[in-house]
């Protein structure tokens, strides 16, 4: 037996297959039954990376998740289209590799295991850092599966023999070998700078890790004297400075003005005394000031802003100079000069802030913003009120300060020469193309790259310290000592930034630097995991962390691999609720994906990923498309059944069985057509396209015509053809929808030729066959036929059942043949009793289409033609004064600007409705003559 499938390898055990057959499909779908059974045999029995030495390779990396992590919806849009790709290579026979793991997650994990020491009155502090992590690991071995156990849950056809772990030996040594060689190649380095500190947690944070948030604050205006008796050109002698951060005033160390603005020209180059502190500032300009926003002058605080950071350094101020304010809890501590008062040391920054404004206000430095009261009246008020983008870490819930700290560096200017140029050259593909844009501006400025973290958790950083300063960087610490010469030393407590390890995902879980891929071919005997999978083939990724993760993927697989990681990065957008809203827990509006899973079936999210995520849009949740597609996953099944029942069963060749009625050979021609459609979908990374293209075909083509066409004709030849094409639709389909695809693959099976391979390792459609344009135009005549008079009938009030007559004066003789090829089917469905060619009685009528062809069906003696003109033409006034008047509404700009959103939505979708039903009614009314 040829089976469409290219392995020989035993699917479920005798007993149950025989047990699936003898019973048949079940009258009811039931997903949850289904998706446990069918994913532990996929697993067990090894299909997800099934042994295919000499086949070319194909293989991509998930976007490793945190291992603290749950499955939220986000993962699921992610995961599910690479699932869709890597089960669609898998079925062309490619040696397909989808290589998954975890990542160690540094801060979360740490937080994670701290919390369960607070919960039981401990503290990590009361044990040694070795003591803390092997705690953390105890805690990974008991909890840290969540999210693997939930990506099976989806469908996920992942290499889990091979699941990866960015703290495993094999990866860390990899994690430490990069460090070290970028060091000594330069390009790591240790430098004072500013960062996002995070208080709570006492360590820096990568700018993903912060999040913005609205805080009602105030902005305070204050005086700073000109020093030395100096004026202004408008004689005052002051100069006024705003600050939403008041505190940070104790660091100040410029104020800075713009050289073009004539308020400030002659004072360039004097100086401040600051009021608090008495420390003397120097007025410098710089562009930063911007003359159009407040009083056009802005106090500099390099040590703790970073705008002012970068104006501190324009005005020739070393970092290692900057003065610093803050200990590592955000409390006041004294700067280098020792300027800031006694009573702010050791002070929580908040109130030291409200203690600075009541200093200032008290020593006549404030400017009061001036409100009316109901009367009129001036009113006072210390600040202007103001809302605020403030910094927080998403971690550890406090506001983050920019903080000026010694930190370990890579030069990624350098770095990012490369991957800018594979993406010039097309060597990475972006998809979709309009992200280059953003991809060329961020890496063309890009920043330093602080890749220490204040964290015990995490890849410590191979760095040894000397007594005189000295650092040593080696990849033990024996070899650190033989450099240091003996000398003793300390190593570095910061472990690395955990986008620094993930950065290595594409070959350090392929095996290097044990492997390399330069000695032998990317197939054949004897190559390497490694020289096999790099480069992979594609990434797909969130755009969110195209910089934090694929851009140094970028640039360290390049730097280290001499070639791109991925050959094409798609990025597809956030899973948003319905009303557009990004999803968060503050707003409720976060969507459960195994909530989703429970309800209506993995299947159907995985479909309804797919079929909204159309490139470069974000996608939009909508439980009831969710709700849509489990009922096309049943839709699918009871057409099994129903062709079960009629003795079909799937089919024993890859290439079309031969077909002789217009019907069949038309079914056989629209497989061809599907499966062109989705593999320029799948090759676009077009996942609604192919979505779409597979939807149309299973739910119209085939059960709403083909099932239709056929039915009551079950000959030989029709069984061989429904069974082959059900094959196809089962193969096409999969990627999309594996769960129910392999129960029907397996319960349609002959029994008395048992399928002996699962539908995961079959292989793709190779119909061998071609579209019949004279079978494809004559079943489409009937189809337009049917559909025409349906539709007609249902405008006219006429039951649907109802059996009449039509008349074609002069058809064509290709209509004419059609017609003569196929009576019972247009009896059947189109329910004529007859079509006769000659001019037709006079008389109301109504014209129907269908080709060429203006069918003409009598309707005196069918319809009270009086009453019926009169309900549609009631029911056409109606709907067009309800379009009118949405139309006014929608034209006024006052309701579409004050409305609420949700309220002009609807009227938008109601104006829709009324005027399509409006332009129904009208062509209703043609009809009728």
């Amino acid at each position: 037996m040829t089976d469409q499938t290219d392995e020989q390898i035993p699917a479920q055990t005798a007993a149950e297959l025989d047990q699936t057959l003898a019973q048949g499909l079940a009258k009811t779908f039931d997903p949850a039954a289904i998706e446990a059974k069918w994913y532990a045999h996929w697993e067990s029995e090894g299909r997800f990376r099934p042994e295919r030495p000499d086949a070319e390779p194909f293989t991509i990396v998930n976007p490793p998740p945190n291992v603290t992590g749950s499955l939220h919806i986000g993962h699921a849009l992610d995961n599910t289209l690479q699932d869709v790709v890597i089960r669609h290579e898998r079925l062309k026979g490619k040696d397909a590799l989808w290589v998954v793991g975890t990542d160690h997650a540094g801060i979360a994990t740490q937080m994670v295991v701290e919390r369960q020491l607070e919960a039981a009155q401990d503290k990590r502090t009361n044990y040694t850092r070795e003591a803390f992590i092997d705690k953390v690991w105890e805690w990974k071995a008991e909890s840290g599966g969540t999210i693997t156990r939930q990506l099976r849950r989806l469908g996920c056809s992942m290499d889990w023999s091979r699941e990866q772990f960015t703290m495993d030996p094999h990866f860390t040594k990899a994690v430490v070998k990069v460090f070290v060689d970028l060091y000594n190649q330069g390009l790591i380095y240790r430098d004072k700078r500013l960062v996002n500190w995070d208080p709570r947690l006492k360590t820096a944070i990568s700018d993903l890790e912060v999040e913005t948030r609205e805080v009602q604050g105030g902005f305070w205006h204050f005086k700073y004297p000109l020093a030395d008796g100096v004026t202004r050109a408008d004689g005052l002698d002051y100069i006024e400075v705003a600050t939403t951060r008041p505190e940070t005033m104790l660091a100040d160390m410029l104020v800075a003005v713009n050289a073009d603005d004539p308020r400030y020209q002659s004072v360039i180059g004097a100086f401040i005394d600051q009021p608090i502190t008495g420390r003397r500032l120097r007025i410098v300009a710089d562009e930063h000031a911007d003359p159009e926003l407040g009083s056009g002058a802005v106090k500099i605080t390099p040590g703790h802003d970073f705008n002012d950071f970068e104006v501190g350094k324009r005005a020739g101020i070393k970092a290692s100079d900057m003065l610093n304010m803050f200990d590592a809890e955000a409390n006041v501590v004294q700067t280098a000069d020792g300027l800031v008062p006694d009573k702010y040391l050791g002070q929580e920054r908040f109130t030291v802030r409200s203690w600075i404004v009541a200093d200032m206000k008290a020593a006549g430095f404030l400017i009061p913003h001036v409100t009316k009261d109901k009367e009129g009246n001036p009113v006072e008020h210390d600040a202007e009120p103001r809302t605020i983008q403030t910094p927080f870490g998403d971690r550890g819930g406090v506001v983050i300060e920019p903080w000026l700290t010694d930190q370990w560096y890579v030069n990624a200017a350098e770095l990012a020469q490369a991957p800018m140029e594979a993406v010039r050259s097309g060597a990475i593909e972006i998809v979709p193309k309009t992200w280059e844009k953003t991809f060329f501006n961020w890496m063309e400025n890009i920043q330093p790259w602080c890749v220490s973290r204040q964290l015990w958790w995490g890849h410590r950083i191979p760095a040894w310290y000397a007594e005189d300063g000295s650092i040593y960087v080696a990849e033990t610490e024996d070899a650190a000592q033989a450099l240091a010469g003996n000398k003793p030393l300390t190593r570095d407590n910061d472990v690395l930034d955990t986008w620094f390890s993930s950065a290595l995902w594409p070959f350090a879980t392929l095996g290097w630097p044990e492997d390399t891929a330069e000695a032998l071919p990317r197939s054949g005997e004897g190559a390497s995991l490694l020289q096999k999978h790099y480069p992979n083939d594609l990434l797909v990724s969130g755009f969110d962390i195209l910089f934090f993760w694929d851009a140094r993927m970028a640039m360290q697989g390049i730097h280290f691999m001499k070639e791109v990681p991925w050959k094409r990065l798609y990025l597809h957008g956030l899973v948003r609720a319905a009303d557009g809203q990004k999803m968060s827990k503050s707003k409720g509006n976060v969507v459960d994906p195994l909530g989703l899973i429970d309800q209506y079936g993995a299947d159907a999210l995985r479909f309804f990923m797919c079929a909204m995520e159309s490139q470069g849009r974000d996608v939009k949740m909508d439980e009831r498309r969710v709700e849509g597609y489990r009922n096309f996953a049943t839709k699918l099944w009871n057409a099994a059944r129903f062709c079960q029942s009629n003795g079909i069963t799937g089919s024993t060749t890859l290439a079309a069985p031969a077909a002789t009625s217009a019907v069949n050979k038309w079914i056989v021609g629209e497989v061809v057509e599907t499966q062109i459609a989705l593999d320029k979908a799948m090759a676009d990374l077009r996942f609604d396209a192919a979505a779409g293209a597979i939807y149309r075909f299973v739910w119209d083509t085939f059960c709403d015509w083909y099932i239709e066409l056929v039915k009551g004709n079950f000959d030989a030849e029709t069984r061989a053809v429904a069974g082959w094409v059900l094959d196809q639709i089962l193969v096409m389909l999969h990627p999309f929808m594996p769960f129910v695809t392999e129960e029907l693959w397996h319960a349609l099976s002959d029994p008395a030729h048992p399928r002996e391979q699962d539908l995961i390792v079959a292989r793709w459609p190779e119909p061998q066959a071609s579209v019949d344009p004279a079978a494809k135009a004559e079943v489409e005549w009937l189809i337009a036929l049917v559909s025409a008079l349906r539709g007609a009938k249902n405008e006219l009030g006429i039951a649907p059942g109802a059996r009449l007559e039509a008349w074609l004066p002069e058809p064509s003789d290709q209509t004419r043949a059609i017609i003569a090829a196929n009576p019972a089917v247009i009896e059947r469905l189109a329910r004529l009793t007859a079509i006769h060619f000659a001019p037709a009685p006079s008389g109301a009528a109504m014209q129907v289409g269908a080709g060429d062809a203006n069918l003409i069906v009598p309707l005196d003696g069918v319809i009270d033609i009086a009453a019926e003109k009169a309900r549609l033409e009631k029911a056409l006034a109606a709907s067009q004064k309800e379009t009118k008047a949405l139309e006014g509404r929608l034209n006024n700009a006052s309701f579409v600007e004050r409305a609420k959103p949700e309220a002009v939505e609807k009227a938008r979708a109601d104006h829709a409705h009324h005027s399509a039903e409006a332009t129904r009614l009208a062509a209703a009314l043609a009809r009728l003559g």
